[in-house]
């Protein structure tokens, strides 16, 4: 992680600008030039005060050449000061804007990389927090708080230097109430308190963001029993956490801020009683009062930088969270990649032995699967069926590594999968899952990620074969139809067949079928379950099933209990065991027969023993 001999805060951030640090060293420069050469106005108004002080008796006496000279270095000045300021800020931006853009393809190629255990123990918000908020705070302060540090810094430097130089004890006058302020307010907002306050911050945003997420996820159940957003109690809590924490954190550094500013906008109050104090012994030394008037008159304007430099330290603070969660997830491990890769020529899968374990969010481990031993055979489809939570989605999940085993080895081929490099892996397997994930695109390009390759007519035949392109002719735009925000939305049984219309084009030599006719009318079923007969010759399958009549011609069909194999076999031989499987089929019967308003069974007509009409595999 991001703690152990690593940098952090700034150097960490520097660290990940890498090449960036020029820009950045140059935007610093820029930036410093740029504040001196925009004190050189001030400087002018001094010499325009003595000038005017020296002959307030005599105005003709008054060199107007040398007030000329002064305001045409003032106008110079600004505009200098302008341009290299300008200079500064371009730098920082092109800076700001590579880094933003770098870390983003970073972070997006890691979680590209990582198992699903990490998505599992993690909230959809904490990951987009990251991704978004906390590397665009990182951008902000590159783009526009370092350079406005910068200059800051170099014109309170700059000041405070000139005040000690033309009268030191107006410049203690002058210190003082700045150093107090500081005092009242670091002394409650540094140390171990504030950073904890900081963690609390971000961790009340990303459970805020998750719970949002949710909250709108699940607005037509809330909509449906007509509740509000108390009665979603954890984005309601998350929320009042949040507002209250708030509270508590402005009601206990009030005070310290407060004494701060008052004291700060306050500076003349300082200066004054001192100078008249020091003018009173030598009432007729014009030079001194001119000295006076420029330090009245630079008081408001020395709070400015100031108060940047105050919250540079709050900036640095959340800074260093940021880039320490930015870490956090860079050093997330990936899947590991083989030293030797090697590359199946044969597609049989074998699980040996395989034990694997789910980490809960309190880091206890949950057993999903044990001495799990089986082989499916290339050409040949293998059922995985079982009571909910029995594991029958974790063990496709682990063939795709997913997941790694902790115990055993899954092989395709003869070849551990963790032997095959990634990018292969997913070359063979094609996925068809219950519930499937379309992008927000047009239903062309859907399709089209099964094989980026393939030409406008594969990608038609595929939706034809898929029972796709009924439907999709009866769109707006047929095939270029945007699907999603800003375009259409498909049916769950429509959204499915695209998922089979993009397995098809991918035609991988493994198969893995999660319930994939689950939405499908019983219109469409039929021609679905050909268009998967089609899709399934000569592949291995791998077929999650809950609708049993789907598996009865399966090859070998596995039944699952609590993470272990209770039988294997084919639909008949299983059925004559009296086991598991059996019990499931005749509930399965007996659900498939249940009619409203009767109280015994139908004449079987649909009944999943219908002489094997509907099913899937023969």
């Amino acid at each position: 992680m991001a703690g152990n001999g690593k940098k952090k805060g700034i150097a960490r951030l520097l660290e990940l600008a890498g090449q960036k640090r020029t820009l950045l060293v140059a935007s610093a420069v820029l930036s410093t030039f740029s504040m001196l050469v925009l004190l050189v106005p001030f400087l002018a108004i001094y010499r325009v005060l003595a000038e005017f002080l020296e002959h307030a008796s005599a105005p003709g006496r008054i060199d107007v050449a040398l007030i000329k000279r002064w305001s045409f270095v003032t106008v110079v000045s600004l505009v200098a000061g302008f341009a290299l300021m300008y200079a500064g800020g371009m730098a920082s931006h092109i800076a700001a804007f590579r880094l933003l853009y770098g870390l983003r393809i970073q972070l997006t190629e890691r979680l590209g990389n990582l198992s699903l255990g990490y998505y599992d123990r993690s909230s959809t918000g904490k990951i987009k927090k990251i991704v978004e908020h906390d590397v665009e705070k990182i951008e902000k302060f590159v783009a526009h708080q370092l350079p406005d540090v910068v200059n800051a810094a170099a014109m309170a430097f700059a000041l405070i230097g000139g005040m000690f130089y033309l009268q030191p004890w107006l410049a203690l006058a002058c210190l003082l109430p700045i150093a107090l302020g500081f005092w009242a307010q670091f002394s409650m907002m540094m140390g171990e308190r504030s950073r904890q306050a900081l963690r609390q911050y971000y961790d009340a945003i990303e459970s805020i963001s998750s719970s949002s997420i949710q909250y709108v996820r699940g607005m037509p159940s809330i909509k449906i029993f007509g509740q509000t957003v108390h009665s979603f109690r954890r984005f309601y809590l998350d929320m009042t956490q949040y507002r209250d924490f708030l509270l508590r954190y402005a009601d206990d550094f009030r005070h310290g801020y407060v004494t701060y500013r008052v004291l700060l906008l306050s500076l003349a109050a300082f200066i004054m009683p001192v100078g008249v104090f020091l003018l009173s012994r030598d009432p007729r030394n014009v030079s001194f009062a001119a000295v006076l008037l420029l330090f009245l008159a630079l008081s408001p304007g020395i709070a400015v930088p100031i108060f940047k430099l105050n919250g540079l330290a709050s900036t640095l603070g959340m800074i260093a969270e940021s880039v320490r969660r930015v870490d956090e997830l860079l050093d997330e491990p990936e899947l590991t990649e083989p030293a030797r890769p090697r590359v199946p020529t044969e597609y049989t899968i074998a699980f040996e032995r395989v034990g694997f374990c789910y980490e809960g969010t309190a880091g206890e481990r949950i057993r999903a699967l044990s001495d799990v031993s089986f082989v499916a055979r290339q050409g040949e489809v293998t059922a995985i069926v079982g009571p909910s939570g029995s594991g029958k989605t974790t063990v496709a999940e682990l063939i795709a590594r997913f997941w790694d085993t902790q115990e055993g080895a899954i092989t395709i081929g003869g070849a551990d999968i963790r032997d095959i490099p990634v990018g292969k892996l997913m070359e063979l397997l094609s996925f068809v899952f219950q519930d499937s994930f379309l992008f927000s695109d047009t239903v062309y390009n859907n399709i089209a990620m099964g094989n980026p390759g393939a030409s406008r007519e594969e990608v038609y035949r595929a939706a034809q074969a898929a029972q796709c392109s009924e439907f999709i002719e009866a769109l707006p735009q047929g095939y270029e139809t945007r699907i999603g925000q800003g375009g259409v939305y498909l049916s769950g049984g429509e959204e499915q067949r695209v998922s089979v219309a993009r397995a098809l084009l991918k035609n991988a030599p493994i198969l893995v079928l999660d319930e994939a006719t689950a939405y499908a009318d019983p219109e469409n079923e039929h021609r679905m379950q050909r268009a998967l007969r089609e899709l399934m010759r000569g592949k291995t399958v791998i077929m999650i099933a809950h609708r049993l009549r789907t598996i009865r011609g399966a090859d070998n069909i596995i039944a699952l209990r609590q993470g272990t194999i209770a039988e294997q076999g084919r639909h008949d031989e299983l059925l004559r065991l009296q086991g598991l499987y059996a019990g499931m089929w005749n509930a399965y019967v007996e659900a498939s027969n249940w009619r409203l308003g009767e109280r015994g069974h139908s004449d079987g007509a649909d009944s999943p023993n219908d002489g094997g009409q509907s099913r899937m595999v023969d």
